[in-house]
């Protein structure tokens, strides 16, 4: 089932997918992770490879081998357990598919594995996964304009990313948190993002760590007033991230996303702000049906105090 799973999802979202996969990062980490197989496999090559197999046979996998491969998909398993999207789970089996290729070449022969490494480190340094370039209604700050923008107008209430360009969990959450913009981004309600990466300061002022270690990337901050409210992933005594998983699904249950957009759009109306029908969620009826019941009472009041000053002035 846990096999299932992943490979249902992925299936799902094949015809989505199918342009990023064919793109020059993917292609060439496909073939990096299964560098081993191929040589392993391939005729004319094998025969040329030294075995532990007690047949002698060069082109297959040794008992060692086919551990190493079991403990591969274990690993992949566990980490895809948390993944959130078609992403995450590719960018899981292609990183631990090439560990556990650095670990067969070098046991293979030294001088393979010495020659595999040198590419995965030259891959790493020259190629990186492409970024997320779908609609989103993000702003993006830059350390001058981050504190002024939170500090304009304290009716509206600010979510913002702290991210880093080369975390992989910042790209994979990169489509999530831009579909979110697009679902509640109004005049009372707005997203922002900021490369901690890029500006250190921000990280400082905001007490959010960049390392590597600290699984504090990415951060989603929400502000009212210019206030921090809340943040996820929280952040214990210690320093220390408290885990937690970045789908769409907890972040609007616990940025409470409803609430607020609701909240704004009134905010937006009481303006006059227009808000198109086919950017964001349209108002359910009920709340529609009890504004106007409201102002059809207000009416009436005043209705009904004109006949009181009438009257007064008739006696």
């Amino acid at each position: 089932m846990a096999l299932l799973t992943p490979l249902l999802a992925f299936l799902y979202h094949l015809p989505q997918v199918y342009k990023w996969l064919l793109r020059p990062y993917y292609v060439a980490s496909l073939f990096m992770s299964l560098a081993f197989l191929a040589v392993r496999k391939t005729p004319g090559v094998c025969e040329h490879l030294d075995t532990t197999r007690e047949d002698g046979n060069s082109c297959d996998f040794d008992w060692r081998e086919v551990e190493i491969l079991m403990f591969l998909s274990a690993i992949v398993m566990m980490k895809n357990r948390r993944a959130i999207t078609v992403e995450q789970h590719v960018g899981n089996i292609i990183l631990f598919s090439k560990v556990a290729n650095v670990i067969l070449f070098f046991r293979l022969d030294i001088r393979m594995g010495l020659l595999y490494l040198t590419l995965c480190i030259v891959f790493l340094m020259t190629c990186k996964p492409p970024l997320y370039m779908g609609p989103e209604y993000i702003k993006y700050f830059s350390d001058k304009t981050i504190d002024d923008e939170l500090n304009r107008d304290g009716r509206v209430t600010w979510i913002v990313e702290f991210f880093a360009n080369w975390s992989p969990d910042c790209q994979s959450f990169a489509s999530v948190y831009a579909d979110l913009s697009l679902k509640y981004n109004c005049s009372g309600l707005k997203f922002g993002k900021v490369d901690i990466g890029r500006y250190g300061e921000v990280s400082k002022r905001y007490k959010v760590s960049t390392s590597p270690l600290s699984k504090q990337l990415p951060s989603l901050l929400l502000f009212q007033g210019g206030k921090e409210v809340m943040r996820r992933p929280q952040v214990d005594k210690k320093g220390r991230a408290v885990s937690w998983s970045f789908t769409e699904e907890n972040i609007i249950r616990e940025f409470n996303l409803n609430e607020l957009y609701q909240r704004a759009k009134k905010m937006g109306k009481n303006k006059g702000d227009k808000v198109g029908p086919s950017q964001f969620p349209a108002v359910p009826e009920e709340d529609e049906e009890l504004e106007q019941q409201q102002a059809q009472g207000d009416q009436g009041d005043q209705g009904d105090q004109g006949d009181n000053a009438e009257s007064k002035k008739d006696k």
